[in-house]
């Protein structure tokens, strides 16, 4: 079943659109919140359409990701008692709340310690709103929260808009290609990450 293709060919549309940079904004914004779809895959066509503009693309989307890291930290921290119930009925709970301990386990350490945590998540397939999310409803500190979340995603967008720069339309082509593939990784890894949460919960 071909769940992400679509999804990617979409996205692609988006970035031959006339208003494109609107789009990726909005697509940075709610990817940090909720889409599936990183906007990487809307920003590489576009570096590669206008070359000279990829870093400027990619400022704009780290810009719009940002805004969105904000509101999923806060519905996280304020809305997290309304879907518990929801994540109950999917069997889901028990190994997100887990999940949320080990941020929460860094957290208590030092603020810095959870900083260096969510930067090195940022380099992990993991969504970004995973990490919104967690750290709102742990209540992470607001200042090593965006200072993460800006370095995280920051060097994703970045190296993106310089990949482009380089390889030109084989780099572009060749995420084109693999989207499917990627695109199931990523959930077979989140749902491994999970389990490997609920394990590590039972035994301790």
């Amino acid at each position: 079943m071909k769940l992400f293709g679509p999804m990617y060919e979409r996205t692609l549309r988006w970035a031959r659109h006339r208003n494109a940079t609107w789009l990726l904004a909005f697509l940075s914004f709610i990817e940090a919140i909720f889409f599936p779809i990183p906007p990487e895959v809307m920003l590489a066509p576009m570096c590669l359409s206008q070359p000279r503009r990829g870093f400027w693309f990619a400022t704009i989307s780290l810009a719009s990701a940002m805004v969105g890291a904000v509101v999923g930290y806060y519905l996280g921290h304020y809305a997290w008692q309304v879907v518990q119930p929801l994540l109950g009925k999917l069997g889901m709970l028990e190994s997100i709340e887990h999940g949320i301990e080990v941020v929460r386990a860094k957290s208590v350490e030092s603020p810095w310690a959870v900083f260096w945590f969510l930067v090195l998540a940022g380099f992990s397939p993991i969504p970004m709103k995973v990490f919104t999310w967690a750290s709102g409803i742990v209540g992470v500190p607001m200042l090593p929260f965006m200072l993460s979340m800006l370095v995280g995603r920051g060097k994703r967008l970045y190296l993106v808009a310089a990949a482009i720069r380089i390889g030109g339309e084989r780099a572009e082509r060749a995420l084109h290609r693999y989207i499917e593939p990627i695109g199931w990784s990523v959930l077979v890894l989140m749902v491994g990450a999970a389990g490997w949460f609920l394990l590590r919960g039972h035994a301790a």
